[in-house]
């Protein structure tokens, strides 16, 4: 029974024995005051969901209009850099420049995939990767977001750390962590990245509330800044949650790091004392095989070819990027900049057309639907999709079907000449 029903009984039976009749319609209106309240505690609980549903909803939109459009200049972007690359020597000392444009092109993606990730099931590109050398990498480049007045410390385990998972969502992950920890620094501080290993038993499940029993890395973030209370801490990971002033946090780092985190079957936690700073922990399980040496293939061992591509992609950078990079690889191109210019040009060409490399949402005619036109004319071209969403963007918009090639933007040059070439080669 609830303290609400409970006390309504004990009122009522009181007033009962009483046998005041003053009391008893004093009863009657305290029930329907409690009543009253209830209903409109259930109400405000209602409204508040739907006003979450909402926010979700409309952060799924927006973040799926970033991706289409962020995704399209990182790929003219990076397609570019590595026209450069190919054409300088190796002693040539702008080469380390156009490395870093590169590899802050390919983190700036995963900027999307973030926002992504926290907003719906992402797909993981997961491997076996070691989170040493993860933070490792990225070392320079979170020092450079911290700033010169926050002492920064790395404190690594020996030995590698296997984990599988998404490198490019790991590195997200530390970036937000280490962002949150300097704005918690205005003044300066301390701040320091470690590793541990660390066995979670029964004990240590029934002590914290949450876990699966076997071996785990711990990978910690802490700072020495203003620390938090108990009630932020209970709300540090909702969604659209921020103590920082209006214009200066989003309110979704922290939701992209637990959404990240439980993806990849993780656990996050924090400590906090006001005045004293914070430690961000999240866990994630060890695997007990070795990883290989994460290998890129460079641009120079790309597969090579000398088939005709119609190629359809209405943005201009894009499509004159990666007409350069098909060419210098031994293609011919056909451009198209719209799905209906698609439909013609191959009408105008459907003898001498291989594979159809086609951007998946376009003016006059979506990819899809230039493709269903195309496939009457000769059903057996072969085609590739791309788009700057994601895959389970394009099938929940039924703009793609499940089966089709499909490459998502950013594309490094050397992806989608390997996915070319496996297309064609594929009887």
């Amino acid at each position: 029974m609830s303290e609400d029903r409970a006390l309504n009984r004990w009122y009522d039976v009181y007033a009962y024995r009483i046998g005041r009749p003053e009391d008893r319609q004093v009863a009657i209106v305290f029930n329907d005051i409690t009543e009253g309240k209830r209903v409109e505690a259930e109400r405000k609980r209602l409204e508040y969901q739907l006003l979450q549903s909402q926010k979700m909803e409309a952060i799924g939109q927006l973040a799926g209009g970033i991706a289409h459009d962020f995704n399209n200049i990182i790929t003219a972007i990076i397609s570019y850099a590595t026209l450069v690359q190919m054409n300088l020597p190796d002693d040539d000392p702008s080469k380390t420049y156009v490395e870093n444009v590169l590899a802050l092109s390919n983190r700036a993606a995963t900027l999307t995939q973030g926002l992504l990730a926290f907003s719906r099931k992402q797909i993981l590109d997961q491997s076996n990767v070691d989170m040493n050398e993860i933070i490792r990498r990225v070392e320079k480049l979170l020092s450079r977001i911290i700033g010169e007045d926050i002492v920064f410390r790395i404190d690594l385990v020996d030995g590698p750390l296997l984990v599988f998972a998404d490198m490019g969502q790991m590195e997200q992950v530390l970036m937000n962590l280490v962002a949150n920890a300097r704005d918690a620094m205005p003044h300066g501080g301390i701040l320091t990245i470690s590793t541990l290993r660390i066995v979670l038993d029964e004990e240590f499940i029934k002590m914290h509330g949450y876990g699966e029993p076997g071996s785990y890395v711990i990978v910690s973030v802490s700072d020495t800044g203003t620390g938090m209370d108990e009630e932020t801490q209970q709300r540090i990971f909702d969604p659209f949650f921020t103590t920082k002033e209006i214009g200066k946090g989003t309110g979704l780092g922290l939701s992209m790091v637990y959404g990240i985190v439980n993806q990849h079957n993780g656990y996050v936690d924090v400590y906090s004392e006001i005045g004293k700073g914070t430690t961000f922990k999240f866990y994630l399980p060890l695997i007990g095989v070795e990883a290989g040496e994460a290998t890129k293939a460079g641009l120079a061992v790309a597969p090579r070819g000398d088939e005709i591509i119609l190629l359809a992609e209405d943005d201009p950078e894009v499509r004159n990027a990666t007409k350069i990079i098909l060419e210098k690889y031994g293609y011919q191109v056909i451009e198209a900049s719209d799905g209906e210019e698609a439909v013609r040009k191959f009408g105008e060409n459907k003898d001498a057309v291989q594979l159809l490399l086609i951007d998946v949402v376009m003016p006059q005619k979506n990819g899809s639907e230039a493709h269903e036109e195309i496939i009457k004319m000769r059903p057996d071209v072969k085609a590739i999709f791309i788009s700057g969403y994601t895959a389970d963007i394009m099938y929940k918009k039924r703009l793609l079907e499940k089966g089709h090639a499909f490459i998502s933007k950013p594309m490094a040059p050397t992806d989608l000449l390997i996915k070319i070439r496996e297309l064609l080669d594929d009887e």
